[in-house]
């Protein structure tokens, strides 16, 4: 844990605090474990974070065992200073008598960040005590806390629904703290409910009444938390409050990657080490990992689809000059362009994403045309490309003359369900294929007739295709697609299958789509090997694969 004599000059730059583990992990559906909370910390660390408010020691076990163990030597920071949170001392009690002082102070943090009331409506009624016993809190506090050789932030609660309410009495709390010692007042929009011209007009009032040194703290109850951020530093607010990923209570909190990512690309700030704005969209990812929540494919520079351009113009454009349709370069915050496509994609469209697969489609304009007519006509059938690329990348090879790489032929399949007088269901499935030259017939079972039908394909390709130990069936998806021109409804519907493949690579996705779910689901298969056993021969010819090694993916 890096710890540094309260008073050194650490406030002389942007401060840029991440609050994760603390309000971030107020998010429902987040419960960080204290392994979790240090591999949190480490990654924020890497990332270059100024500061890392760790928890509340002493009022929760976890995070008191989370400081305990950072002192001991479990956290070693690099960029990051630890910092705890807490309350001031209670109404009619000395700060050095009060027990959740006293665990600020026995958590070893360097800087802790005290939280005050600053509306007089929650003073009275939430505190029940009166405005000068408030300061009195604060200030005794923070005097304390410096008097211990901690460095002390205070997080005025409902700043601008207070000021707006009784601006002196908001200020005032301002006041008793720094008067006391604080280095910054952070003005908290506890409630999330202001928008960027209202926080950037008080940031102004403030700063120019105070000549403090100001944070934000923005929640996401209108959507604005980010906005309200960087407007809050453009109005002169120098340290700025995140969450990775937006994470926090209701709505959320300010994005972390979203406000760095404007700080540094808009607004010039070299906000994080040198060298560490392109590790924004790896630091998302793993944080969503340990938070055990998917990452969102439409945030702001780090989604994976922050950078994916569907639309036919689009692409035409992007085909000239990426950055015509790019507001930054991805590679920036280590993202990446995609083009998807769809019923949408005009002949640019493919010709990007064939580039993508390592195709050169541009000197063949038949077989553009030839695959923009049969995604249209496919996707009006139900089909769907865009989040099945291995199923594009064998249709664009086919279309190239580039033979199927199926490694067998079907003869037949057979699905057969079975429920007996007891309940229970199983599900078995017989294929008989031409493999290497021989007929096989393969029988499996399964829990269901998708698991038992891509058991019995396995083992009828065991011989002739070992390296499909490597391939493992991930995820597999059914949507049940709205009838078109009256065609089947309900159970008689079009479904389509998506089935995500792996290997000790990577993964990549299959689209199958019939009026049969285990059709579809076929389909489905077949593509996800023959696009397997292509990438392998491939490379293979290339000098890059032989044996049985990983195969390319996608």
């Amino acid at each position: 844990m890096r710890t540094e004599p309260a008073g050194t000059p650490l406030g002389d730059g942007f401060h840029l605090y991440d609050t994760t583990l603390r309000d971030g992990a107020q998010r429902e559906g987040i419960s960080y474990s204290v392994p979790d909370k240090l591999a949190v910390a480490r990654h924020l660390d890497a990332l270059g974070v100024g500061f890392i408010e760790g928890g509340w020691p002493g009022a929760l076990p976890k995070d008191t065992e989370f400081f305990a163990r950072a002192a001991a030597g479990e956290l070693v920071l690099k960029h990051a200073v630890l910092v705890a949170f807490g309350s001031t001392r209670r109404a009619g009690v000395r700060a050095e008598d009060d027990p959740q002082v006293r665990a600020l102070v026995d958590s070893q943090a360097p800087v802790v960040t005290l939280v005050a009331k600053s509306d007089r409506r929650h003073i009275e009624r939430a505190l029940r005590t009166d405005v000068a016993e408030n300061r009195a809190m604060v200030a005794d506090t923070v005097a304390f806390l410096r008097s211990q050789g901690r460095r002390v932030f205070l997080d005025a609660e409902h700043f601008f629904d207070g000021y707006t309410f009784d601006p002196d009495t908001a200020v005032g709390v301002l006041d008793a703290a720094v008067g006391a010692g604080a280095d910054v007042a952070v003005l908290c929009d506890t409630n999330g409910g202001m928008l960027p011209l209202r926080i950037a007009e008080v940031v102004a009032e403030v700063a120019e009444r105070t000549g403090f040194r100001l944070g934000i703290h923005c929640q996401d109850d209108t959507g604005c938390a980010v906005a309200n951020s960087v407007s809050a530093v453009q109005a002169g607010a120098t340290h700025v409050q995140c969450t990775a990923n937006g994470y926090g209570e209701r709505a959320g909190n300010a994005d972390l990657f979203a406000v760095t990512g404007n700080l540094v690309a808009k607004l010039s700030m070299p906000v994080l080490p040198e060298g560490a704005f392109a590790e924004l969209t790896r630091t998302s990812h793993a944080l969503a990992e340990l938070a055990n929540i998917a990452p969102d494919t439409h945030q702001a520079y780090v989604g994976t689809s922050a950078f994916a351009h569907k639309a036919g113009l689009h692409a035409s454009a992007i085909k000239v000059d990426p950055e015509l349709y790019n507001h930054v370069d991805p590679s920036v915050v280590g993202n990446g362009q995609r083009v998807l496509v769809t019923e949408m994609a005009g002949r640019s469209s493919v010709e990007l994403k064939g580039a993508e697969f390592g195709l050169d489609l541009a000197g063949h304009p038949d077989v553009v045309t030839s695959v923009v007519t049969t995604v249209k006509d496919r996707e009006a059938q139900g089909w769907s490309f865009e989040a099945a690329d291995a199923s594009l990348e064998l249709l664009m090879r086919s279309a190239l003359g580039e033979p199927a790489a199926t490694p067998f032929t079907l003869e037949s399949y057979r699905v057969i369900i079975d429920r007996g007088v007891d309940g229970e269901v199983i599900a078995e499935a017989t294929v008989k294929i031409w493999a290497a030259g021989e007929r096989v017939i393969a029988t499996r079972e399964g829990n269901g007739p998708i698991n038992a039908l891509d058991a019995a394909l396995r083992a009828a390709l065991t011989s002739s295709c070992p390296w499909l130990e490597d391939v493992e069936l991930s995820d597999y998806k059914v949507r049940l697609l709205s009838p078109k021109h009256g065609a089947g409804h309900g159970t008689d519907a079009v479904t389509r299958v998506l089935v995500e493949s792996t290997d000790r690579a990577g993964s990549w996705t299959t689209v199958g789509v019939h009026g049969n779910v285990v059709e579809a689901s076929w389909l489905a298969l077949v593509d996800a090997l023959a696009y397997a056993s292509g990438a392998r021969q491939r490379r293979a010819q290339s000098g890059a694969c032989s044996g049985s090694g990983p195969i390319a993916t996608r």
